[in-house]
């Protein structure tokens, strides 16, 4: 859990990534109490999630920052697609569900995406919304058995899927890296490197330009995937990796840990064109520009488009432009 209840906002000066904030007790040893969860259905409060359209949920329309619409349990209007999960206790003691259905049609709200919004809740909101869509895409993914190839069914209060020979799993999410490479001089004239993937969509005049990302692979740590991935997709080699933070990535399945890695400028940048189209090293003077609205070309006459604020990549960007590694 992190202290404080305020929206990270991409704004810079973040303790914790924008999606590794909570404020909910897991109270996991309450799973398989059928009893008292049955007790707590009668009295919780009830995130609607609609699997169907991209995760989406419900917030206040007219709410700064957006608020999280949370029903009781007997104000559902239809017969969800999913049991309850059980998501957790809060502070004031209300426990926490979840449940896949279509958004009811309520006065005053409006449907959101974590992407889009993330960011800019409170960090109760953010710990809700970000475990349920996990736990939701988890069980998207699991109706069989890898084993016996039998049909599962949800278990343990949406905590793991279980096949009638008694063949059980429980959620997990993949591991990948993302680093912030950067050069290691102080002030406007320091500089990163980042890069334009290929598979995004250019529009409008903007690319986007990120961190690099990847998978860890079996057998291998977290550091050597950084130096891995990133010798991979630019040809540039790195040190003094240094572990930064880490946030869930719900899209479908991913756990997020952030690096940020050393590297010399000299070193030439040579893309892998199946995962890179485009990569540069640019200025704090230049990203500085950026956040603030201001247009930075780029080598061929686009403007430099940063990551959503939601990223954990933007977290990096924003650690390093602030001087904090």
């Amino acid at each position: 859990m992190t202290a404080g209840g305020g929206p990270v906002g991409g704004g810079g000066g973040e303790t914790a990534p924008p999606l590794a904030r909570s404020t909910l007790d897991r109270a996991a040893h309450r799973r398989t109490d059928p009893q008292w969860l049955a007790e707590a259905w009668e009295r919780a409060r009830v995130l609607v999630l609609d699997s169907a359209a991209d995760g989406r949920a419900l917030v206040r329309a007219d709410a700064s920052p957006p608020e999280l619409v949370l029903l009781g349990s007997g104000e559902l209007p239809e017969v969800p697609r999913s049991v309850p999960m059980f998501l957790g206790v809060e502070p004031d003691g209300a426990p926490v569900f979840a449940v896949d259905s279509p958004l009811p049609e309520l006065p005053g709200t409006r449907a959101v995406g974590l992407r889009e919004v993330g960011h800019l809740l409170l960090d109760r909101d953010a710990g809700i919304f970000t475990a349920a869509l996990a736990l939701t895409n988890w069980h998207a993914r699991h109706g069989y058995s890898s084993v016996t190839g039998q049909p599962t069914r949800v278990d343990e209060a949406g905590w793991s899927r279980v096949d009638e020979t008694g063949d059980r799993v429980w959620p997990r999410t993949d591991p990948a890296m993302i680093a912030l490479v950067h050069d290691g001089v102080a002030g406007p004239e320091g500089t990163c490197l980042l890069g334009s993937n290929a598979a995004w969509p250019r529009s409008g005049g903007h690319r986007r330009f990120s961190c690099f990302a990847g998978y860890v692979e079996p057998g291998e740590s977290a550091e050597d995937a950084v130096v891995r991935e990133v010798h991979e997709e630019v040809g540039v080699a790195v040190e003094n990796i240094t572990y930064a933070g880490s946030q869930s990535w719900p899209f479908p399945g991913s756990l997020m840990l952030g690096f940020v890695a050393l590297a010399d400028p000299a070193q030439p940048v040579r893309v892998d064109p199946t995962e890179i189209a485009y990569a540069r090293w640019f200025s704090r003077r230049e990203i500085g520009a950026a956040l603030a609205g201001r247009p930075v070309v780029v080598d061929d006459g686009e403007h430099l488009l940063l990551p959503p604020p939601s990223s954990i990549a933007l977290f990096l960007i924003h650690r390093w432009l602030d001087g904090h590694c």
